[in-house]
């Protein structure tokens, strides 16, 4: 494997701070009427900022330290992520029904995004150290998924069901892409989506969550609430939107603007332009990222840039997928742009991770 550097792919760098400039300024236009319960308009403008600065460091600091060092630590890294998962069922803080979050100070982390980054790189490492062995099904498959469901577990008891789906999806995609069987898949698929329903019937918000999204007419001051509210939003923005700072949903009506449904805000104020814009972003990068997977100088780079890209457009695809009616709530945010520490922080990690890995692409 070559180890001499060149320059990182400036096309990723571009699509990234775009997107987080624009994230910046529509958490701004967002929260300024929630913000006032602070006193301070800026006050989620702020600690976006914050969040964003740091991101953007650690992106430069993992974008400077060769890919395969991440090889060396990932099984202590997946270690870690267990542990925290453990210790937020524990010491953790409940938002919103569930106990996903680790006070510190001001400031609070999310154990789940930790996990998908540390199964991430772990998967790439057992899954290029065994490829010959993922056609077989107890020694190659079977192990594989044992490594993503090991924290999809612990995931669930919090309950997370967004952040399970991102990283099981996007350890399906590892898994897939390094050579497993599709008749394997195809038995495991329907034993999830008998799981999927089990986990859906075993909790009633769920079930409102499913019937709300097939006719939210049905329940429009309560589980149908959040859709509508934002199809409000999205519907009026037309070709050019009400204007930045004009949204008429997020003044109460839309619950979070600035969070998970920050791209219906971004219709209503930019309108279908704005909202295109952002979505041939993501495509930009999603392409270049791709681009970095098929190129990387081995095994271990590619499915390490597979599972990172792989892993913001499943939620990409999703998040636009609930504000548009398309799926149900599941409460997952669209990354760069949603408000959010550890969503970011760690987000920009990753796309550090697949800077480097450009570096040394063929």
């Amino acid at each position: 494997m070559s180890k001499v550097r060149s320059a990182p792919d400036f096309v990723i760098i571009f699509a990234t701070l775009f997107l987080l400039g624009i994230g910046i300024v529509m958490v701004y236009s967002a929260s300024a009427i929630v913000a006032q319960k602070f006193n301070d308009p800026y006050f989620f403008a702020k600690r976006q900022l914050i969040f964003a600065i740091l991101g953007i460091t650690s992106m430069y600091i993992t974008m400077n330290i060769d890919y395969w060092v991440w090889k060396k630590w990932a099984k202590a890294g997946f270690f870690l992520s267990l542990g925290l998962l453990v210790l937020v069922l524990i010491i953790g803080i409940e938002v919103n029904g569930s106990k996903s979050w680790l006070g510190i100070g001001a400031f609070g982390i999310q154990p789940g995004e930790f996990a998908k980054l540390g199964v991430v790189a772990f998967l790439a490492k057992w899954l290029s150290d065994n490829q010959k062995q993922i056609v077989l099904f107890r020694k190659g498959l079977a192990p594989a998924l044992g490594i993503p469901l090991a924290c999809f577990g612990l995931i669930m008891l919090q309950p997370d069901l967004g952040t399970g789906t991102v990283l099981m999806g996007t350890a399906i995609v590892m898994i897939f892409a390094s050579g497993a069987r599709i008749s394997h898949f195809v038995g495991l698929g329907m034993i999830g989506v008998a799981g999927f329903v089990a986990l859906v019937i075993s909790a009633p918000y769920r079930i409102k969550r499913i019937t709300s999204f097939i006719d939210p007419w049905t329940d429009p001051l309560g589980a149908g609430y959040q859709i509508i509210q934002s199809l409000y939003a999205i519907g009026p923005g037309g070709l050019l939107g009400l204007g930045l700072g004009q949204s008429r949903q997020k003044h109460l009506y839309l619950p979070e603007p600035y969070n998970d449904f920050i791209f219906s805000i971004i219709a209503e104020e930019l309108g279908f332009i704005g909202g295109t814009l952002v979505l041939l972003l993501f495509l930009l990068l999603l392409w270049r990222g791709m681009r970095t997977a098929i190129t990387a100088p081995d095994l271990f780079g590619s499915l390490l840039a597979l599972g990172i890209i792989g892993m913001i457009a499943i939620q990409v695809i999703i998040n636009i997928g609930v504000v548009t009616g398309m799926f149900p709530v599941t409460g997952i945010t669209l990354p760069f742009l949603s408000y959010g520490g550890s969503s970011l922080t760690l987000i920009l990690t990753g796309v550090g991770v697949l800077l480097n890995i450009s570096r040394f692409s063929r």
